[in-house]
């Protein structure tokens, strides 16, 4: 026991560092805390601030490599970290979008059991969200009744025109001989028409 307690001295100064940095990742949670006052131009300029307070109060050589990885971090989640607050309907975080993504990956290896979703993702992309928000919602039937034909026509016509590559390219992979044959026969057909 005593053997292990004398090499906690040998981590006091390493100790101590975690402890200066950890009290200014704190203040900027703190920063960052939303709340019915703040806007997002008050929460920047808060932040800028601190930022700047941190880099001019640590100029020790040990606090070069964190004050680096701070501004780096702070500097690649700048642009849409404060969107939100003046924003109520965004989340705050992503972490029901991982959720629910995760859920609909899971899904899909269950039906399919692919690994991969990536052409599931590439044929259907956004749709997929109306999808899910649709195999929820009990008044489904009702809510699709409301929506004109037309309407429907025109963006099926904007989904086949979306989709229509990537379909190409994977009946192409699929079978390059067959896809190259009804390419021929539909630039035929055009021609005679």
């Amino acid at each position: 026991m005593f053997r292990i307690v004398s090499i906690v001295d040998n981590y006091k100064s390493d100790y101590r560092q975690v402890v200066r940095f950890s009290i200014r990742i704190r203040r900027i949670a703190n920063i960052l805390e939303p709340s019915k006052r703040k806007t997002s131009a008050s929460v920047e300029k808060r932040l800028l601030e601190y930022l700047k307070e941190i880099n001019q109060t640590l100029t020790k050589e040990e606090d070069a490599a964190f004050v680096d990885n701070l501004n780096r971090y702070s500097k690649g989640f700048w642009k849409g970290l404060f969107t939100f607050y003046d924003n109520p309907i965004l989340p705050r975080t992503n972490n029901d979008h991982e959720l629910f993504f995760r859920t609909i990956k899971r899904r899909h290896r269950r039906i399919t059991g692919l690994r991969s979703w990536n052409r599931y993702i590439m044929r259907h992309g956004e749709y997929i969200v109306f999808a899910e928000d649709a195999i929820s919602d009990p008044c489904i039937l009702s809510r699709l009744a409301t929506v004109p034909f037309d309407a429907y026509i025109n963006e099926m016509k904007k989904w086949e025109e979306r989709t229509k590559e990537h379909i190409q390219r994977f009946q192409f992979k699929r079978d390059p001989d067959q896809y190259l044959k009804c390419v021929e026969e539909k630039w035929l057909n055009q021609r005679l028409c």
